[in-house]
């Protein structure tokens, strides 16, 4: 365990001579991680270079995994965890070590969620314990961290019950997406299902999470939602409702959520046909961007109302393809797509006064099957 535990520190870790010489090479890349569906021919999570100032991407490598269509990274960018999405002993999650060096992702191990089909990951900014949304499984995971980056046995199942009226969609629970508070003292989980907001507390021992109050917000009946996000400044909530294609504005302050806004993301005519994805805020907290699937496969854009976090409509994007995750560089830059069915990544670059986003095929990766999520880690 010592020598695994050495590895593992000196491949995370850069000597300072090192970093001097890299910092002003690597100052405007980053590395792209790629969750993928491996249903076709993708062999798991994909790495890219990405450089923030050019928009452009070049392969680096990939290590193989079953689904690993959701991804999370550690504070300290050493470790990754990903889903695997699948049902019974196969439904997992993976921990890998990455080797910022080479760009490279190596498996530590797996562990069980004990709950079917997990969608989505969290781990905690302290590193104690990742956390699954389980989709037809209808509930949370809970997975301690050992301090070497490895996971351990499920330490608590939530389960949940209950329906929504749409009879298709919502014959049972179905946790979506398991995001923490800004403070780290909550964790939500949206429960597309049963139009159901959950509430947790957070603790840095096991189980780590316990039911909050309220236990969960009640959401509009058929909306179905789908992903959070919070305003960089804290005080604003984005969550995304994928049947009724809406978003939710909240006002956030000491674990509670307080909504005061409901607007379109998808505007395509009738109740059903909406798919409704991804949401995120610009860096600089002006604008926030929700992905839409199903009829429409664009971009919804929004400008946000500073003093109360409200959105207005500035306009829609084509994506040209089916857009689940998307990611926005740090730089506020770029705006890059995951277009599952058609088998590419998109990049977009933003308008930083408008919020508008400027298409360019040029930069998109199509050497790539079901791509579904991404995520960034830093170049040292």
């Amino acid at each position: 365990m010592k020598n695994l535990f050495a590895i593992l520190f000196f491949a995370c870790v850069i000597p300072a001579s090192a970093q001097k010489r890299n910092t002003k090479q690597n100052a405007n890349m980053l590395y792209m991680l790629v969750g993928t569906y491996t249903t076709g021919s993708s062999a798991g999570i994909y790495v890219y270079k990405l450089n923030t100032e050019t928009g452009t991407a070049e392969y680096v490598s990939a290590v193989k995994a079953v689904n690993p269509s959701y991804l999370a990274v550690s504070t300290d960018e050493c470790y990754v965890y990903s889903v695997g999405e699948s049902s019974g002993k196969e439904a997992v999650v993976y921990a890998f070590s990455f080797d910022k060096q080479a760009g490279k992702l190596k498996l530590l191990n797996t562990q069980q969620t004990n709950g079917s089909g997990p969608c989505y990951i969290s781990t905690d900014r302290a590193g104690h314990f990742v956390v699954t949304a389980n989709y037809p499984g209808g509930s949370v995971s809970v997975l301690p961290l050992a301090t070497n980056g490895t996971l351990q046995p499920v330490a608590k199942v939530f389960e949940f019950e209950g329906t929504g009226p749409d009879v298709n969609r919502q014959e049972k629970p179905h946790l979506h997406c398991a995001v923490f508070s800004p403070d780290q003292r909550y964790l939500f989980a949206a429960d597309l299902g049963t139009d159901q907001l959950h509430k947790f507390t957070t603790s840095s021992t096991a189980p780590f999470l316990a039911m909050g109050y309220p236990e969960a917000y009640k959401l509009e009946p058929g909306s179905g939602p789908r992903h959070l996000t919070f305003h960089p400044n804290g005080k604003f909530a984005y969550l995304i409702n994928e049947l009724s294609g809406k978003v939710m504005v909240s006002h956030y302050a000491n674990g509670n959520l307080e909504p005061v806004q409901y607007v379109a993301s998808d505007t395509s005519a009738g109740i059903g046909g909406k798919g409704s994805a991804d949401i995120h805020v610009s860096p600089d907290g002006k604008f926030l961007y929700a992905s839409n699937r199903a009829n429409t496969n664009n971009i919804a854009i929004f400008r946000i109302n500073a003093a109360d976090g409200k959105l207005a409509a500035v306009g829609f994007q084509p994506t040209g393809g089916h857009p689940r995750n998307f990611i926005i560089t740090p730089n506020g830059k770029y705006l890059l797509v995951a277009n599952m069915n058609s088998n590419n990544i998109q990049v977009f670059e933003i308008n930083k006064k408008t919020g508008l986003l400027i298409e360019n095929s040029s930069k998109q990766i199509t050497s790539i099957d079901q791509p579904v999520c991404l995520k960034f880690i830093g170049m040292n």
